[in-house]
């Protein structure tokens, strides 16, 4: 039987594993520390097209992230859910053609995949959806839906489904490099196997520098920060930054609300912790758009992870969300991905080994 070995235990690591066990390949999986325990843990906790990823022209990742979207809420409704969002327009923020056009496309991709199309509401019915939210200067706000999802938990339950197909789900394994031929050194100890699989989420890029192979592909490393603060709405909200126009979530969650997330430029040496700034950056914009203020001490939990980005020109929001799959012999490496299309990446990583 082919060996197979995925270095990373988050989410995208999990559903490589799982799908290349579904094909039939024996399969060990090596994690440094426990699973689910960085980026694909600390997201927004959200199953989405990405709306905003539009302005970029990535259409097909949204295409294909809104059909994922619909299988996760099809196939593990315990652990995800349909949420309302609310995408209100003000003076400030992008027109309502604008936003009208890319609510169509939204709902265009998503085709039979849909889970509910999008609809204008007048001030008066976004009162009622959203009591806070001020109503100054607000013409009104558009509502479309997403999915919501228990990212840790969800996590989880796709490494239940490897554990039923005989993965070897090894923790606390710190791989330290790995070879062009299959081979594979885990805490001083060599393994060969046919495929080794690199799927380190922000360290994938580190391992093949520490493992001396030369390549072209380079990510952005960008910290994510959430704070949770509490309740406010049964609705969702994705509200604009006034002086970037970057877009941030205010989201109903477990009886709480996340309000997230921000985009800063990191290293692996680095602390993964949401800075004073960014705590301010958020709070603010929360204060801005809602008429009851928060300050730190109705902060009820805030937590931080690094997203990998493909490398972009500078401006983090601009980044591409898609990934990139490089082939190095009986190596496969992965750069980038996002949680929603998780599965869709682990498809594309199994058609390298079985055309």
């Amino acid at each position: 039987m082919v060996q197979v070995a995925v270095v990373g235990g988050g989410i995208n690591g999990l559903c490589c594993a799982w799908q290349l066990a579904q094909a039939g390949y024996h399969v060990a999986l090596f994690e440094r520390n426990e699973l689910m325990q960085q980026t694909s843990s600390a997201s927004s906790k959200l199953l989405h097209g990405g709306i905003r990823y539009l302005e970029n022209f990535e259409f097909r990742l949204v295409h294909e992230a809104l059909n994922e979207r619909k299988w996760w809420l099809d196939n593990v409704p315990k652990l995800t859910r349909r949420l309302p969002i609310l995408y209100p327009i003000y003076p400030h923020t992008r027109p309502r053609w604008k936003m009208k056009i890319g609510m169509v496309m939204y709902d265009f991709l998503a085709g039979k995949k849909g889970i509910g199309r999008h609809r204008w509401l007048t001030p008066h019915q976004v009162k009622r959806c959203s009591p806070q939210l001020k109503q100054k200067g607000l013409q009104g706000a558009y509502l479309f839906s997403d999915g919501q999802m228990d990212d840790h938990q969800l996590g989880l339950w796709v490494a239940d489904q490897c554990t039923s197909l005989g993965v070897n789900i090894k923790t606390g394994q710190a791989v330290q490099s790995v070879s062009k031929d299959g081979v594979l050194r885990v805490n001083d100890t060599t393994y060969q196997f046919d495929w080794v699989i690199n799927v380190a989420g922000p360290w994938s890029e580190a391992l093949l520098d520490q493992s001396n192979i030369k390549h072209d592909e380079r990510l952005d490393l960008v910290r994510g920060s959430h704070l949770v603060l509490p309740a406010i709405s049964k609705f969702g909200h994705l509200l604009e930054e006034q002086d970037s126009a970057r877009v941030v979530f205010v989201l109903p969650y477990h009886g709480k609300t996340l309000l997230g997330t921000t985009e800063v430029k990191q290293t692996l040496s680095d602390p993964i912790a949401v800075s004073p700034a960014e705590k301010a950056n958020l709070l603010n914009l929360y204060n801005q758009y809602f008429t009851k203020p928060v300050n730190e001490q109705d902060i009820l939990h805030q937590f931080a992870g690094i997203r990998p980005l493909l490398a972009g020109d500078g401006q983090l929001n601009k980044n591409s969300r898609e990934y990139k799959i490089r082939q190095d012999g009986q190596l496969i490496s992965v750069f980038g991905g996002k949680w929603t299309t998780s599965r869709a990446l682990a498809r594309a990583v199994c058609q390298k080994i079985t055309p």
